[in-house]
């Protein structure tokens, strides 16, 4: 990427860092229903439908990825793709934030559930927006004749991002 445009190379940098760190966040989050989230929020309904709940809970960010992808890639087309992202981003890490701090059934009773779900479907929709935002980002900036060398970018980051998480969980 050495003696392409400056602003090609920056956005297949951004996309690719930015889908690592999406994702990482991504699988790890994946891992959580079958260790942490049925026994914490769905304890109630016994173990194994627990963490049937859990995993749904965690498979609702994948129904609300594509409605993501058409909302930032709607308010991309609109008001600029680098704000869509922006707010794509920001959305993740607001949601994210929130998962960290959220409190257990026992703590907030029958409201407990419903935050982890209302959270992943957020963090469901930015990953969409992230994703088709920083696509289109990096092949809007890419120079002709070379655009699908830029655009791949980011889903090596995606893949950068599990492997980052799965050597780490490796290593514990």
């Amino acid at each position: 990427m050495g003696s392409v445009a400056p602003m090609a190379s920056r956005a297949a940098r951004s996309a690719l860092l930015g889908s690592a760190v999406e994702y990482y966040d991504f699988t790890l989050f994946a891992t959580a229903p079958a260790l942490v989230l049925g026994p914490v929020f769905f304890a109630r309904l016994g173990p194994a439908p627990a963490t049937v709940a859990a995993l749904v809970t965690f498979g609702s960010a994948f129904v609300a990825r594509p409605l993501g992808a058409v909302l930032f890639g709607h308010l991309g087309d609109r008001l600029g793709r680098r704000k869509a992202l922006i707010w794509s981003v920001t959305l993740m890490g607001l949601a994210t934030t929130g998962i960290g701090l959220l409190s257990s059934f026992a703590q907030a009773g029958v409201i407990a559930p419903v935050r982890p779900l209302v959270l992943r479907l957020l963090q469901g929709l930015s990953a969409g927006g992230e994703q088709a935002g920083s696509n289109a980002l990096s092949l809007e900036h890419a120079p002709e004749g070379a655009r699908n060398r830029f655009a791949v970018w980011t889903m090596q980051g995606t893949l950068l991002g599990k492997l980052a998480f799965l050597g780490g969980a490796l290593d514990a």
